[in-house]
């Protein structure tokens, strides 16, 4: 999840809410990818998740920050006095609720470099890992630990996030604690562009979910869905997830999106290092100076640019559009997920043919996509149409996305980025995602030992 955000002058007029996310339009030549991923640390020992501090020399997640802090020349970030992530170069490491270790990629032009990116951080962790008797593993849901097992880290919106979810859903904590995902941050031009994106990445998020659906385990079981984290996303928290049918709606720009965020109950607000109690509270109050939390003060950008980032529906928008349907998972799907979206998204003519696949479903449409695409990825089927069919032509469409694209890696041998979208072509081509592969082992040779999966499935 997000660190605060920092700088910005405070708010004084309406506009500015608006004109903050229109500050992010860049021109085609300078859009960038930014890839976040997270993964499940775990102890070799006893095969149990990762505390934030244990006795010297035995791992623990507080040891792997300062480990890859004192070897590969990152920079903490303290909150409290606590280190809770790092910085270098544009990117950062911080950790999600229950020690999830999250790295936010820093904005780079081909997925060549996002994937080199990806193996050079999972070389940094691996090698402080391996000496602290540690491993890490990419799945879309922890699939042994119960909840009570999992640990929290000392960040301050994470206890108020826990108290919140608790009351607002069933599944939030779970998510929280339990989750891991890969995520792309894409650009926009303009508002036009912002509209369309959002509205393909919206309908398309099922695809994206199937097809990296990689969560089928809970408490040590299969647990009904290929993609268990797709269940918690659609079972917490109304107010804040979901497929967002308004964004269809005639009129949709930044404006729109804009009345929503303030129409989301607070969290937080973040001062002198510390989290202020903001649980249930109005946006637009703090904009009039009412919120019961800070009363008297008016909200800084830095405070609004924090509230965007505790609005969770299946895409999101903030200066960049996030793409949040996937589950977490192996190496070569950290990069496939954002040649999938890039392929989609950053040539014009893709993105038409994208919108046109779309733009005549309606919302329950959407929404039967989205629960099928979570409870049986690519065997998922509505109105006639197979998942796995879709999926074909989106991976089509991204495909020529690519080509068109044309950026080179290796020196300019290699001619496009097409070959990321590999695996996800296997997929189609067997109709088998990363969960149907674990539960085939599982039913098969594991013979229901799923702490096998630790072993063959760690990075």
């Amino acid at each position: 999840m997000s660190i605060p955000q920092q700088g910005g002058g405070p708010i004084e007029r309406p506009e500015q809410l608006a004109e903050y996310l229109a500050s992010g339009e860049k021109p085609r030549e300078s859009w960038r990818i930014g890839t976040e991923h997270e993964k499940f640390g775990y102890r070799h020992a006893d095969l149990m998740p990762l505390p934030y501090e244990a006795p010297a020399g035995q791992p623990s997640v507080k040891a792997m920050l300062e480990g890859l802090q004192a070897r590969f020349g990152w920079t903490p970030v303290l909150e409290a006095g606590h280190i809770i992530g790092l910085e270098r170069d544009g990117a950062n490491v911080s950790l999600e609720p229950g020690g999830q270790l999250e790295l936010s990629g820093a904005p780079l032009e081909t997925i060549h470099q996002t994937c080199d990116e990806v193996n050079s951080h999972l070389a940094e962790v691996k090698a402080v890992a391996d000496d602290l008797g540690a491993g890490f593993i990419g799945l879309g849901a922890a699939p042994i630990w119960t909840q009570d097992q999992m640990p929290m880290m000392p960040k301050g919106r994470y206890r108020l996030m826990t108290d919140y979810m608790g009351r607002v859903g069933t599944l939030g904590t779970q998510m929280m604690y339990r989750t891991c995902t890969v995520q792309v941050n894409l650009d926009f031009a303009s508002e036009a562009d912002m509209v369309q994106k959002l509205r393909v990445a919206l309908a398309l998020q099922p695809v994206a979910n199937a097809l990296f659906a990689n969560s089928p385990f809970l408490d040590g079981k299969p647990n009904g869905w290929k993609s268990w984290r797709a269940h918690i996303w659609q079972n917490l928290d109304a107010a804040r997830t979901g497929m967002l049918p308004f964004a269809f709606e005639d009129g949709f720009g930044y404006e729109r999106w804009v009345d929503y965020v303030l129409d989301v109950p607070m969290y937080f607000v973040y001062r002198d290092g510390k989290y202020i109690d903001a649980l249930g509270q109005s946006f637009r109050d703090f904009l009039n100076g009412r919120l019961p939390a800070l009363p008297g003060e008016i909200p800084t950008l830095s405070d609004w640019a924090d509230h965007l980032t505790t609005v969770f529906p299946e895409a999101r928008v903030k200066k960049f559009i996030e793409m949040r349907g996937a589950d977490g998972g192996p190496w070569r799907r950290l990069c496939a997920l954002p040649a999938l979206w890039v392929g989609l998204l950053y040539d014009q003519a893709a993105q038409d043919a994208a919108w046109d696949l779309v733009k005549g479903w309606d919302a329950e449409t959407r929404e039967s996509w989205r629960r099928g695409a979570g409870l049986k990825a690519l065997d998922a089927e509505v109105n006639g149409t197979k998942m796995r069919d879709l999926a074909r032509e989106v991976l089509a469409i991204s495909e020529a996305g690519l080509k068109a694209r044309a950026r080179t890696g290796s020196g300019g041998l290699v001619p496009d980025e097409t070959h990321f979208l590999n695996t996800l072509k296997e997929s189609v081509e067997t109709g088998k995602v990363p969960a149907d592969e674990l539960l085939g082992k599982y039913h098969g040779e594991w013979a229901g030992d799923l702490s096998r999966i630790y072993a063959e499935y760690s990075y």
